[in-house]
């Protein structure tokens, strides 16, 4: 998040300006990073004498590039403003404070304005120092929501886009004749190609790795179904009394309605009437819960009540009932599950008696006792996840090479072509059989796919496995009804290749978790870059009508020009000032790796991380004073 406290004093003038903003993509933060860059080095120019005056002209230009840019940025979102009735209160509030923080940094680095030197003669730059930290500060969180506030439009349209291919399935659905259907289709399909188009681009600018998931599996549904819509439409048309077609098809058009608003909901961050939909808590994330109890024990020894340790124990343990009630879990796993829970438990009661001793002697820290039990404790829930996501892989590798002849599918179509109606019934109950295994095969994998996005993915293997299923009963009963109708065998193979497409997603799925568990595979990489700019240049633009493109595109523009600007600049300064481009350098390696920070990622993992990096790894090391500003500036993203 990005905030700005009280804005007090002169320059900027009194009011407080908080924009409570949460930066949800990927081209809003990196449009951001080299204003944070280059407005820290300017914050923590190095406060001693200064004996170029070339020097002070240089930073004198750079506050005014900083001004300039702005004001050019301002005018970008001012005309965005305009043209945006809803964003234009908020949008104007924003432009304001950015252009008073702009030419509040132009003035404090204006040498023509600077106070009177003291008696020794000596001047320095920055002369109102707390000043310049507020005009940063409130220039930063303005700037982010004037980009947030032009981001909505990107959501607006992507709403707008949903709101067409909506109307357009209404008609779809009531279309009585051929030609109609043809004409409507084809608008659809336009529009199902433009709403494709923004929400991929969408989903790849998302941070949160979740979002990104959940859009992948909504994206994923409409590309599939579009398809089944055209053949089960079809179908229906051309056998309009056949209840069995008619099933097929309104299955259809509910699967893809529900996937539009999961869109919408994923992009507007609301769920309608307030509903709220968690994931089923996983035997990955519940272990990870206990190991960090029994592990922050060495911390905290009164903590903690020891009841609170059993039931994060429990919950475990609740959870492998998936597996050992499973029908398709073998005796010996069954046991061996069992078994492991078992020694958790006994495990974990000798932990809680060690921790009880210690209470009792009123000890500062985990005894050795206390210690050992610990380990103990944290190897057999390690040993029972192992054992679990073995059970898990392996039914799933095994039903992928029993079910790669895809037998029962071929059976469906030969029998259906045949009209055989009693085959059909029997097949039918051999593919609902291998439906259950493979949906409660997917609800085990989401037990130890080891990160949200692929227990998100193993939700949507599980439920298009059960959706697809009987859609593929009923249009091979289509067919079987009739059996010479070219289309419904077209229809029946469109679910069939749906069926076998989503096997072979399983599979990748499968080696994803594997490679997890692994330790081959983890979350988005993280850590440090040499030069902020190139991650500017690697962010995918959002794909928007091209006057609205040409206008939310001007506003990172700008911003890149602003740091060229500085850039140029800082080249001008003289040989004899190279520490203090040195030290710029290293402040905005620094102003990166906070800003990294207060996403979560980088090296920096706590505020301690990130202070003893500016004290001690930074050469030269940074002045105490600079120190604490870095600790007042950080406030601001807090």
């Amino acid at each position: 998040r990005v905030a700005a406290a009280g804005m007090a004093s002169s320059p900027c003038g009194s009011g407080n300006f908080d924009s409570g903003l949460e930066i949800k993509t990927r081209s809003v933060e990196q449009t951001l990073i080299p204003l944070v860059s280059q407005i820290t080095t300017l914050i923590n120019h190095k406060d001693k004498p200064k004996k170029s005056e070339r020097t002070q002209r240089a930073v004198q230009r750079v506050g005014q590039a900083v001004s300039v840019a702005v004001g050019r940025f301002v005018a970008v979102g001012e005309a965005i403003a305009a043209e945006n009735e809803e964003l234009k209160e908020e949008m104007g509030v924003a432009c304001f404070e950015a252009r008073r923080a702009g030419d509040a940094i132009a003035q404090l680095t204006d040498v023509g304005t600077a106070v009177a030197p003291p008696a020794d003669g000596r001047t320095t730059v920055f002369s109102d120092r707390t000043g310049m930290v507020k005009a940063a500060r409130m220039l930063l969180s303005s700037v982010t929501r004037v980009l947030v506030l032009a981001d909505r439009i990107v959501v607006k349209q992507i709403i707008a886009s949903r709101n067409k291919v909506l109307v357009t399935l209404e008609q779809l659905e009531s279309v009585c004749t051929f030609q109609e259907f043809v004409q409507i289709f084809s608008q659809f399909g336009n529009e199902m190609v433009e709403f494709a188009h923004l929400t991929g681009d969408r989903q790849n600018d998302l941070k949160d790795e979740k979002k990104k998931a959940r859009m992948a599996a909504s994206r994923a549904v409409l590309e599939k179904c579009t398809m089944m819509l055209l053949t089960a439409s079809k179908t229906c048309l051309r056998h309009p009394d056949c209840e069995s077609a008619r099933i097929n098809k309104d299955a259809v058009f509910h699967r893809m309605r529900f996937a539009l608003e999961q869109v919408i909901e994923i992009v507007t961050d609301a769920r309608p009437c307030g509903e709220t939909k968690a994931l089923p808590i996983s035997i990955y994330c519940a272990t990870q819960d206990f190991k960090v109890g029994v592990e922050g024990l060495r911390e905290g020894l009164y903590s903690l009540p020891h009841q609170a340790l059993s039931g994060q124990l429990e919950a475990v343990v609740e959870r492998t009932e998936d597996f050992t009630d499973s029908a398709y879990t073998s005796h010996e796993h069954r046991e061996g599950i069992l078994h492991l829970c078992q020694i958790a438990r006994q495990d974990t009661d000798r932990l809680i008696a060690a921790w009880g001793d210690a209470q009792s002697l009123h000890a500062k820290e985990a005894t050795e006792e206390m210690e050992l039990s610990i380990l103990k404790t944290c190897q057999s829930v390690c040993e029972l996840r192992r054992e679990l996501h073995k059970v898990a892989v392996g039914r799933a590798a095994d039903l992928l090479k029993l079910y790669s002849e895809h037998l029962p599918l071929r059976a469906l179509k030969a029998s259906g072509g045949e009209g055989n109606l009693e085959a059909v019934a029997e097949y039918a109950r051999t593919l609902s059989e291998q439906k259950e295994q493979l949906v409660e095969t997917c609800r085990l994998l989401c037990h130890v796919s080891g990160t949200e996005p692929l227990e998100i993915t193993c939700v949507h293997a599980e439920e298009t496995f059960h959706v697809i299923g009987p859609q593929i009963i009923s249009a091979a009963q289509t067919l079987a009804l009739h059996p010479s109708s070219k289309i419904a065998k077209e229809n029946l193979d469109v679910f069939c290749e749906a069926w076998e497409s989503q096997l072979c997603d399983m599979a990748v799925l499968l080696k994803e978790i594997n490679e997890v568990f692994e330790g081959r595979r983890g979350g988005p990489a993280s850590g440090r870059t040499g030069k902020h700019s190139a991650n500017l240049k690697t962010v995918k633009a959002v794909k928007l009508d091209a006057e609205e493109q040409s206008t939310i595109s001007k506003l990172g523009l700008e911003l890149q020009r602003l740091t060229s600007d500085v850039d140029t600049e800082v080249e001008k300064w003289d040989d004899q000032e190279q520490d203090i481009v040195r030290q710029g350098q290293s402040l905005s390696s620094m102003a990166y790796s906070m800003y990294l920070f207060t996403r979560g990622e980088g090296l920096l993992k706590t505020t301690m991380d990130l202070f003893h990096q500016a004290e001690v790894e930074y050469s030269p090391p940074l002045p105490s004073v600079l120190i604490s500003l870095l600790r007042y500036f950080i406030q601001g993203f807090n």
